[in-house]
């Protein structure tokens, strides 16, 4: 609880003072008779209650009074929070070198892919007011997630996104259009693509630097992420008697087309050998890209001074009628 005007608060030093002049007045007050031969017979009783029942009653009606015009209220703190949100497009290769289980997870080796699905959750979970989709390709590319502030269809999403559920191949600029169709009409101060490949552009019938010149004519900013170790790469596969191997498939980042798509949109590219680098990439893209929050805080007030304006003319209203009843003094 506050006061609207505090400061008359400091006549609640005044009441002491009133209650000694009353009492003080009180005992100055005489009648003079001629004769009291007839008040002799009138029995008088000093009560200690008595005696200060009026001024007690006055002093408090005083105080809640007081308190009444210092306007009490009591403050709900409200909050109102506006976000400059970031759109983001998850960019993510689905095609069969996403096999390759040359990284490490939780002491055992995981495929790329696996991998990726790993950290990308996390960094979906780190966002809080940002619209996110999800592209995935390999052959072709198709929207798997549109943009969405609903985290939890995206994780589902994200869950079921496999390798073969498109054909084979590494479309990389046909996946860089899919996801500027998606962000090319945001209204969001910031638009970015985060594509991870671990390969070269080889189907699509889209190159990938036209893709990102198109994605700067839009202002969309595109951090590229190239996986995997370059050159052999263990891939699992089944020999004749149905047992699980591992074979050794040559597969090749595109480094320098990647940094240029990267370049060319004012984003920038990563290598990611492993799992541990992969996550820093992703932790150094959430930071690079945060949503500017500003919040401004203001107070919705409800008044409480009928709350002591009504006790205080009670106590008022009392000590008047006890006054004129039962405490009348004699003139």
């Amino acid at each position: 609880m506050s006061f609207k005007d505090p400061i008359i608060l400091l006549l609640l030093l005044l009441i002491p003072l009133v209650s000694f002049l009353s009492r003080r007045f009180a005992r100055r007050g005489t009648v003079k008779f001629s004769d009291i031969a007839g008040l002799k017979g009138i029995k008088t009783r000093r009560s200690p209650v008595r005696r200060f029942a009026l001024l007690s009653l006055r002093a408090a009606a005083l105080l809640f009074l007081i308190v009444a015009l210092a306007g009490p209220r009591k403050g709900e703190e409200l909050s109102k929070v506006n976000t400059e949100g970031v759109d983001i497009m998850l960019v993510i290769d689905i095609s069969g070198s996403m096999r390759a289980e040359d990284f490490m997870m939780r002491g055992r080796r995981e495929s790329r892919l696996s991998v990726v699905k790993d950290i990308v959750r996390e960094f979906i979970q780190q966002r809080t007011a940002d619209r996110i989709g999800m592209v995935v390709f390999s052959g072709r590319a198709f929207t798997q997630c549109p943009l969405t502030l609903d985290y939890g269809i995206l994780l589902e999403m994200l869950d079921k996104a496999q390798i073969g559920m498109l054909d084979d191949g590494t479309a990389i600029g046909s996946a860089i259009a899919v996801a500027v169709d998606r962000l090319k009409d945001s209204p969001a101060k910031s638009k970015v693509i985060i594509l991870l490949t671990d390969g070269i552009n080889n189907a699509g019938k889209i190159d990938p630097l036209t893709a990102a010149e198109i994605a700067k004519s839009y202002k969309i900013k595109i951090y590229t992420i190239g996986a995997g170790t370059q050159g052999l790469a263990p891939i699992p596969v089944q020999d004749f008697f149905g047992n699980v191997v591992y074979q050794d498939v040559k597969v090749d980042v595109d480094d320098e087309g990647l940094a240029q798509i990267a370049e060319l949109t004012g984003g920038k590219y990563f290598r990611a050998t492993d799992t541990e680098s992969l996550r820093k990439i992703y932790a150094q893209i959430d930071r690079m890209e945060k949503t500017k929050v500003e919040t401004k805080v203001y107070m919705e007030y409800k008044e409480l001074f009928h709350l002591f304006l009504v006790p205080g003319l009670l106590l008022l209203l009392l000590e008047i009628l006890l006054a004129n009843t039962m405490y009348r003094k004699l003139p």
